[in-house]
């Protein structure tokens, strides 16, 4: 059993893993951190690079939260919201974490929502947070 979490380098993402820890520490189990890395690679705004989750891993290391962080690159059309629901299923979550942020409705029309196919995906709790603007 885990606590995973979708981590995108911003304010979202690093709220959603904090929590995530807290959960974890609560539950007493692991977290389980996932970063997706899109077709663009390490240029995209979501993909965090090896010096952000080098800190990521410090600070969670400083918490005292057993974790492991994954890096793992959509396949052939995966969207990030499969991408975080397979990690989640293949390590036995029993909490989703997922960070949001405010997206326009035209790009939720053409693009869709990745913590909304998330939530309606997931077969465990999901808890979504939003940072502060």
């Amino acid at each position: 059993m885990s606590v995973v979490v979708g981590y995108v380098p911003d304010n979202s993402g690093l709220l959603a893993v904090r929590l995530a820890a807290q959960e974890a520490t609560w539950r007493d189990t692991d977290v389980v951190v996932v970063n997706v890395v899109g077709a663009a690679g390490y240029t995209h705004p979501t993909a965090a690079d090896e010096k952000v989750l080098d800190a990521l891993d410090a600070e969670l290391e400083e918490l005292g939260v057993r974790h492991e962080i994954r890096t793992i690159e959509e396949t052939s059309g995966a969207r990030p919201a499969e991408v975080l629901l397979g990690a989640a299923e293949q390590s036995g979550a029993e909490l989703i974490v997922v960070g949001l942020k405010r997206t326009s409705a035209v790009a939720k029309a053409v693009l869709g929502s990745t913590a909304q196919r998330v939530l309606l995906g997931a077969r465990c709790p999901v808890l979504t947070v939003r940072a502060a603007d």
